[in-house]
């Protein structure tokens, strides 16, 4: 039996081994030492640790699988020597092993540059477990955090900074952020977004020293200025973890790692290298896709098997950094000015798309999407098997949210032999073949058959898709369920809810789902809990984002919104002079909204239960503006005041926005009640609008504003003040109970099979026989309404969490602003 040594268990090492038992079961002895206490982890979602507080979420596989087959796992123990003539290596422990063949997956170490100071404490690397327990420790006596680093990791680092609750700021030393992947439009785009969401970013900035005494206190730049920063994380890159090449004579690449051919071989040829170690061409790699290709070609060449070998890897990338979709592929800057781009910008959405092509406009070469990269495995498809540009390219960088794939490519397009899975190198055809001859009908079954999606996971969404797409092509029915963590639709874990009287996340999972959720569950179950209860939203802050979480919008600069409720846009004198005292008081921006409302903006975190506690002693309530909930009912003046007004139309816009204040649904709802034919209060542009006829209301619903405008339809006509809010109540919580999350009342009707006669005969015909249950349904959640921030003001405890850092009391001392027409915006608006 071949005795096959493997040093590093990180998640090539692992993939090493589990490539190696799968091609050639019991054919290999199997050593692996790993340095950490624990087996191989997913260092891709490493900052995902401080929600579970256990590094057992993130395990590739327990120390069973090991046992299971055949491997023998060794850790804590660092193999420091290799002896090449007697093949054996030394540990740290003096411990002696022999092999037939070696594998060098002993990854990469982070880059600490030479600064004076940066053995302080207080001074981390991100890399490891252990590095974070050793930061979250240290932050419970900081306040403030710098991260040295704008790139990937640094991002990363910064986010992990904040899970802790600490200040942070990132420091570049290029003039934009991820200066190797977004170019200066993408790199300024996200970095407004996470200026909104209270980071600071320094750029150009390049570090002279770290001081203090014994532990840091702050830091100074070459252009004179300095920062206060009571812990920094160093994430400058990584170099590889070549020690062992230097002293048991290896040849190394020109920029540092261990040489390889196409077949992972070192110069020695019982010696194999994988991962970030290898140096392929002078070029080292610090993704996990090329990593595994190496373990594969590794395997490959190991048990004899035929293989194109290792000639390099594409270093397109996907991720969410911080909340923010980021995506870069292919000649994603093109410097060489060889291409002709498009470019989408929306500054309000915080979304930017570029599209690079060949000058005969026939290919695409590559792109970067910041804010939205849902359509980037079709984009990077599109590029890898040089697949034809629609008539209008354009249509490539143009909202996706309502027709799928860009410019109508789907996956049945893609060739079979299209890379969907460039981690397990797993192809179209195979997922395919899983489906049509294995009989593999659900996506978590799909990903453990064939291993797609289960190492970045950024392809998850396409190998969904061309699972769906298969089992049609089958006249197979496909049940879009959540996620891999509930095997259900939207539509049945909220039947599931209401049936079973479920209030909490932890129920649901613990009774009908497995794991511990993710970024998709989490926050449509948050709503599906909302929408079944209308319980305080505070209850679920876990599952949350920020907006929820503080009651507030957060702004650009790092301070919250504060809107109350004006319902149909009518105001009192006295209503007003109290949000004028208010504003004067906390030195808030005053702006009236499009939706006739008065929003007061620049609020600290601790400043918001003081004035909603003065608001709510006015008679204000909640505008729900941070929440996916009801904003507005928009008004025009009516009957009342219009000479051409046929209803009191603010009357019934008051009674509307009384009736759905609160609501929770899968997204924001906005709603107008226009006086007649006119339509001043842009009715049509509403998920639901309501406009005056001589006879009564016509009732529109499926409206929709922003970048991707649709009209409103008609649902009803001429019908009295009852019959419209009995088809609301049915309309709105049949939206609530089949939508998909975040879809837009608009997306969610041009998805609906039937369309809008199928939606007139529920609603208004009530071909299911449920339009009395919907109603009913409907009024308990308008029985169950309670102003969310009365709650807070009157709640000692929940008023406790208002404060920018959870061990003191005081205000954010780096919030700065400018004076824009006497009155007060973020600093460098």
């Amino acid at each position: 039996m071949i005795n096959v040594l493997v040093i590093g268990n990180g998640m090539v090492g692992y993939k090493f081994c589990e490539k190696l038992v799968n091609k050639a079961p019991g054919a290999f002895k199997i050593i692996v030492f790993g340095e950490e206490p624990s087996p191989a982890y997913d260092r891709v979602h490493l900052s995902e640790y401080f929600a579970h507080k256990s590094v057992e979420p993130l395990l590739m596989a327990p120390r069973q699988w090991y046992e299971e087959n055949a491997i023998e796992l060794i850790t804590s123990e660092m193999v420091v020597s290799i002896d090449r003539g007697a093949k054996s290596v030394t540990t740290h422990k003096g411990r002696i092993f022999n092999y037939d063949k070696l594998v060098l997956a002993t990854g990469s170490t982070p880059f600490v540059p030479p600064i004076e100071g940066s053995n302080k404490s207080g001074v981390f690397v991100y890399r490891t477990v252990e590095d974070l327990d050793a930061m979250e420790t240290y932050s419970k006596n900081a306040k403030t955090s710098a991260v040295l680093g704008g790139g990937l990791l640094g991002l990363e680092a910064a986010k992990a900074a904040m899970d802790m609750g600490l200040e942070a700021h990132v420091i570049e030393f290029a003039p934009r952020l991820m200066p190797r992947q977004l170019d200066e439009a993408g790199s300024n785009m996200l970095q407004t977004t996470l200026e909104s969401m209270g980071l600071h970013i320094h750029l150009s900035k390049s570090t002279a020293g770290i001081h203090g005494d014994e532990a840091m206190t702050s830091m100074t730049f070459t252009d004179g200025t300095t920062l206060e920063a009571e812990m920094l994380i160093i994430s400058c890159g990584i170099r590889p973890r070549d020690e062992l090449a230097n002293e048991s004579g290896l040849e190394k690449g020109e920029r540092g790692g261990i040489k390889i051919n196409e077949s992972a071989l070192t110069s020695d040829c019982d010696i194999y290298a994988i991962g970030e170690v290898a140096s392929y061409k002078g070029m080292t790699y610090g993704l996990v896709a090329p990593g595994y290709d190496m373990a594969t070609v590794a395997v490959e060449h190991l048990t004899g098997a035929d293989t194109k070998g290792f000639t390099g890897a594409d270093m397109s990338t996907k991720l969410k950094l911080i909340g923010v979709d980021v995506a870069s592929f292919g000649d994603a800057l093109d410097e060489g000015k060889q291409y002709k781009s498009i470019v989408f910008e929306d500054k309000n959405a915080g979304i930017y798309k570029r599209v690079n092509i060949s000058k005969d406009g026939k290919k695409l070469m590559g792109g970067i999407l910041v804010g939205d990269a849902s359509n980037y495995n079709m984009l990077f498809q599109m590029m890898l098997n040089g697949m034809a540009l629609p008539p209008h390219p354009e249509d490539l960088v143009m909202d996706t949210s309502r027709q799928g794939s860009p410019a109508g490519n789907t996956v049945d397009m893609l060739p079979d032999g299209a890379q969907i899975c460039s981690c397990e190198n797993v192809t179209k055809g195979a997922l395919v073949q899983a489906v049509e001859v294995d009989g593999v009908e659900q996506f978590a079954a799909l990903k453990t058959c064939t291993k797609a999606g289960t190492g970045c996971g950024a392809c998850s969404p396409m190998v969904n898709d061309i699972l769906t797409a298969t089992l049609k092509k089958m006249g197979k029915k496909v049940r879009k369920v959540l996620c891999e963590h509930f095997a259900y639709t939207r539509q049945e874990l909220f039947d599931l809810v209401k049936l079973n009287n479920i209030h909490s996340f932890d129920q649901l999972i613990n009774d009908y789902g497995k794991g511990h959720g993710c970024e998709t569950c989490k926050p449509a179950v948050a709503s599906i809990l909302a929408s079944a209860w209308n319980g305080l939203i505070l209850k679920q802050d876990t599952i949350q984002d920020t907006n929820d979480r503080f009651l507030a919008n957060i702004q650009k600069g790092g301070t919250y919104s504060v809107i109350p409720r004006i319902a149909g846009g009518e105001i009192t004198p006295e209503k007003l002079i109290v949000i004028g005292e208010v504003a004067k008081k906390y030195d808030l921006y005053a702006k009236i909204t499009g939706g006739q409302r008065i929003d007061l903006l620049g609020a600290r975190i601790d400043q918001l239960p003081e004035i909603w506690e003065e608001l709510i002693n006015a008679g204000f309530e909640s505008g729900h503006a941070y929440g996916k909930a009801l904003r507005t009912v928009k008004s025009c003046v009516g009957s009342s005041w219009c000479r051409y007004g046929l209803h009191d139309s603010v009357s019934f816009a008051i009674r509307i926005e009384e009736r759905y204040k609160g609501l929770r649904a899968p997204h924001k709802i906005k709603s107008a009640v226009s006086g007649c034919r006119r339509e001043c209060a842009e009715a049509l542009s509403k998920d639901f609008g309501i406009i005056a006829t001589e006879k009564g209301w016509n009732l529109y619903v499926g409206g929709n504003g922003g970048a991707n405008p649709q009209h409103a339809v008609l649902l009803a006509g001429d019908i009295d003040d009852e019959t419209c809010i009995a088809y609301i109540d049915r309309f709105l919580m049949f939206y609530i109970k089949t939508a998909e999350p975040l879809n837009r009342t608009a997306t969610w009707m041009n998805k609906l099979e039937g369309g809008l006669d199928y939606l007139k005969q529920v609603v208004v015909e009530d071909s299911l026989g449920m339009g009395k249950q919907l109603e009913a349904e409907m009024q308990l959640l308008v029985e169950a309404y309670a102003c969310e921030w009365k709650e807070v003001v009157n709640n000692p405890a929940l008023r406790a969490r208002f404060k920018h850092f959870v061990n003191s009391p005081e205000a954010d001392p780096s919030l700065k602003f400018d004076k824009q027409r006497a009155q007060k915006v973020p600093a460098g608006w």
